[in-house]
């Protein structure tokens, strides 16, 4: 049986936040948290007790999991929030109220992508940022099928199609791409 890397093997979490500038007190949506909160926790460490981290997910089944470990952690600062996050305002959240939204490897998963898209760049404050990181196209024996992965160029059009302006690239891993966008 071939050896499967960990996410944080795959993606180490801390750096990746680090180099989307996160700072305390900042308010952060992980939008598709999964099971294990693998953003969710190292973003409330990073934005502090002052920060706010809102774990989103349509599985209530996760949340639950998040919830649990929540309370095992102490994290007060973390919230779950039911979602569905392929609708327009299916998520509970107001309008320009975070100033990072996360969308990692979940574009992959989603049958409506710019729905996706659109949904978290509703929530980014002018000013803030959203990241979009996925599978790379092709080139990985790891991870999805090929045929169900985005390409780089495609998320782009999507973060811009939903009015974010492309900021940077970042480098989440070897099997990963990584973009970086302001809302203006």
């Amino acid at each position: 049986m071939p050896y499967l890397p960990t996410g944080k093997e795959l993606i180490d979490p801390f750096k990746l936040l680090e180099d989307t500038g996160i700072r305390a007190e900042m308010t952060v949506a992980d939008f598709g948290c999964g099971t294990l909160g693998h953003y969710v926790f190292p973003a409330g460490r990073l934005v502090g007790p002052q920060g706010r981290v809102y774990a989103v997910d349509i599985l209530k089944s996760v949340l639950s999991g998040i919830e649990s470990r929540v309370k095992m952690e102490s994290a007060g600062n973390v919230t779950t929030v039911w979602g569905d996050l392929e609708r327009e305002r299916g998520v509970n959240l107001p309008d320009g109220s975070v100033d990072l939204g996360l969308i990692i490897n979940n574009l992959f998963m989603s049958s409506q992508h710019a729905a996706l898209v659109k949904e978290c760049a509703r929530i980014v404050k002018p000013g803030g940022r959203m990241v979009v990181v996925d599978w790379k196209p092709s080139g990985s024996v790891i991870g999805p099928p090929p045929a169900s992965r985005v390409a780089p160029d495609e998320a782009r059009r999507l973060a811009e199609g939903a009015g974010l302006v492309f900021e940077k690239d970042l480098s989440p891993g070897e099997h990963h791409y990584g973009m970086l966008f302001r809302k203006p």
